[in-house]
């Protein structure tokens, strides 16, 4: 069995491994990681042998702590990686190079039509009629998206989402609310199959998703970092957020997973702030006394027009996994048409949670 991860923020590591009796065999462990002292390598392998198959990630991680050599230094490297892809391995899960990645960036929509169009396409990907997709998307007017499981009176301040235009829809993804202006926002989903995050903890997944665009930031001359859970961030601050959903497949389907980020390309605070209760707990928690300083545009730090970014983030994508355009098909359009209606723009499903 063959498994590979790559360490968020370091290197690749490669796990191939053998079980017999439900116990590990003969691991061998590579990648371009550093490690030293040499023996280092052998202590890994040695730790793992004979762990039952069975052992997560955790339990397969402190063998490795317990057994490395006094004053071993891991490069890019970590015990909790390599537990990863020992489970990715065991899994059998796949990687990003196995499949043929399709572009979804069509013309702006409405918010309950992207709404919609997240849940259909992921749904088509869950039961195998539909290749790993990247959607970005174009949004045709203000928005704020709340999360499945959040208060809509505690997230939204309804006459300042009257009185600038803004109109409210709930996602079927967890996390918190966004907001977002046409030209202010870059918003990309993934439906992905399940198996590409197979053997990864759900925290782990968002980070091991999240991985490409942290390269291709980088790229663009800015260090940001994945933040548990779900944030994508710098050194000036916050510049995204993640929210996933997991699909189940249908018709013999693999299942899927939708990942979907916002990140900030500019902002307008102050009518963030007149829409948004953004409440004192939460400031505490990111360390941080005003909610205008949360948030740092990709405008400012890259220089760069929104459409440029766009697409040296796709380029990036597709220089490291390929990348083939497509389309929305007429079935899957008004699929998500219908689901739009009868689902995202129903006053019910909104404040199903008031």
């Amino acid at each position: 069995m063959h498994g590979e991860y790559k360490v968020p923020g370091g290197k690749l590591v490669v796990v191939d491994v053998e079980v017999e009796d439900g116990v590990l065999r003969r691991p061998r462990v590579a990648g371009d990681f550093f490690l030293e002292p040499d023996e280092a390598l052998d202590a890994l392998n040695r730790a793992l042998e004979g762990a039952t198959a069975d052992t997560d990630a955790a339990g397969l991680a402190a063998r490795i702590d317990a057994a490395l050599p006094p004053g071993t230094v891991m490069y890019g490297l970590t015990a909790e990686g390599v537990a990863v892809a020992v489970r990715r391995a065991l899994a059998h899960a796949t990687d990003w190079t196995d499949y043929d990645w399709q572009l979804i960036h069509e013309a702006p929509q409405s918010p309950a039509l992207h709404m919609a169009l997240d849940e259909v396409l992921t749904a088509e990907v869950a039961a195998g009629r539909r290749p790993p997709t990247l959607r970005v998307w174009e949004w045709a007017s203000p928005s704020v998206i709340i999360g499945s499981f959040q208060s809509l009176r505690n997230e939204v301040d309804p006459e300042g989402a009257a009185r600038h235009g803004v109109e409210v829809v709930r996602r079927i993804s967890g996390g918190g609310a966004m907001f977002v202006e046409p030209g202010n926002t870059i918003t990309y989903s993934l439906s992905v199959p399940e198996a590409l995050v197979q053997g990864l903890s759900f925290q782990d997944s968002y980070a091991y998703l999240d991985d490409w665009v942290l390269g291709a930031l980088g790229d663009m001359g800015i260090k940001a970092w994945y933040q548990p859970l779900n944030d994508i961030a710098t050194e000036a601050g916050k510049i995204g957020g993640a929210a996933q959903k997991r699909v189940v497949g249908t018709d013999g389907g693999p299942g899927a997973v939708l990942h979907h980020v916002t990140m900030s390309y500019d902002i307008d605070a102050d009518k963030m702030l007149e829409v948004l209760r953004i409440g004192k707990e939460k400031m505490s928690d990111k360390g941080t006394r005003s909610a205008k300083k949360r948030v740092d545009p990709l405008r400012r730090q890259t220089g760069l027009p929104r459409e440029a970014v766009i697409e040296r983030m796709l380029t990036s994508f597709r220089d490291r996994y390929g990348l083939a355009e497509g389309r929305v098909t007429d079935e899957e359009m008004a699929r998500a048409k219908e689901l739009a209606d009868s689902k995202f723009s129903d006053p019910e499903w909104t404040a199903r949670v008031p």
